[in-house]
């Protein structure tokens, strides 16, 4: 099962790809992941990234694709696997096609008010460091250790309609996908179980 996951920031795909990779046994492919675990152990390919992160570049898609390409090689994504965060535009995901074939791309998809709403509601906590809910707190507090919360500078209305407007799917890699016939969307709903169900239905065709 090779799958693609999409969604715009605050839908839950993280947490949806997490319990998707548990119940399949199939690896959750992250380009960050991949990025900081080649630059951590000084692979070839870790080193010309690390040259661009020094100097505060983004890393070219040439080297992206080369990254991701090598991670699909090893021995524990022969069986599947799921990409999260890459292709992030229609470059690469021209590069991947030449790379793998894969089964189906998801897009798990929410409105902006919605995210906007669901993002505004999350604090963090100073004291143990997670992070929670509005709906959560106990008497204003941290449900967890009972810590002093606060609004992260990027779950702050006008910084999350940037984040939203410079993390879009764009339309070129949703159309690219359904012209091979294996897209898919579903809409996130306020219960992590059910749109796991609806993820889970299309895993199933």
């Amino acid at each position: 099962m090779k799958l693609l996951l999409l969604g715009p920031i605050g839908s839950g795909k993280g947490t949806q790809a997490k319990l998707i990779c548990k119940k399949y046994n199939i690896p959750h492919i992250s380009t960050g992941e991949i990025f900081r675990w080649n630059i951590e152990n000084k692979t070839s390919l870790g080193k010309q990234a690390q040259k661009f992160v020094n100097a505060g570049k983004l890393v070219p898609d040439s080297l992206t694709n080369e990254i991701v390409a090598d991670r699909l090689k090893k021995e524990d994504c022969q069986k599947g696997f799921l990409l999260d965060g890459y292709p992030r535009n229609i470059e690469q995901a021209h590069a991947l096609d030449k790379i793998v074939s894969l089964d189906k791309v998801i897009l798990i998809d929410l409105s902006e008010d919605e995210i906007i709403k669901r993002l505004s509601n999350r604090r963090m906590c100073k004291i143990c460091r997670q992070p929670t809910n509005t709906e959560w707190l106990v008497d204003g507090k941290c449900e967890k250790c009972g810590g002093e919360v606060y609004v992260r500078d990027d779950d702050k209305p006008e910084i999350i309609k940037v984040r939203l407007e410079t993390n879009k799917v764009s339309n070129e890699i949703i159309n690219f996908y359904k012209d091979k016939g294996i897209f898919y969307k579903i809409n996130a709903t306020n219960e992590v179980e059910q749109t796991f169900e609806l993820l889970d239905a299309i895993l199933k065709q």
